[in-house]
């Protein structure tokens, strides 16, 4: 089924189900990178990452930039 085969609906299950399979596989690297570092102390640099990744500095879409809290 290529993309343009699918609803809508369809689109933004398989964009949340690739968020949080991305999600998983940060987390299992973050583990492997600290092993020493507590499930709070990942979780921890787990949220940084997110609001700090490289390249995404200004969020991923193109629009209004929204302050980071």
């Amino acid at each position: 089924m290529k993309p343009a085969d699918l609803t809508s609906r369809q689109k933004i299950q398989l964009a949340f189900e690739m968020h949080e399979l991305g999600c998983a596989m940060m987390r299992e690297n973050l583990r492997r990178r600290f092993p020493d570092e507590t499930d709070e102390e990942r979780e921890r640099r787990f949220v940084e990452w997110l609001q700090t990744r490289p390249g995404a500095e200004q969020g991923d879409a193109v629009g209004r930039l929204r302050p980071v809290r």
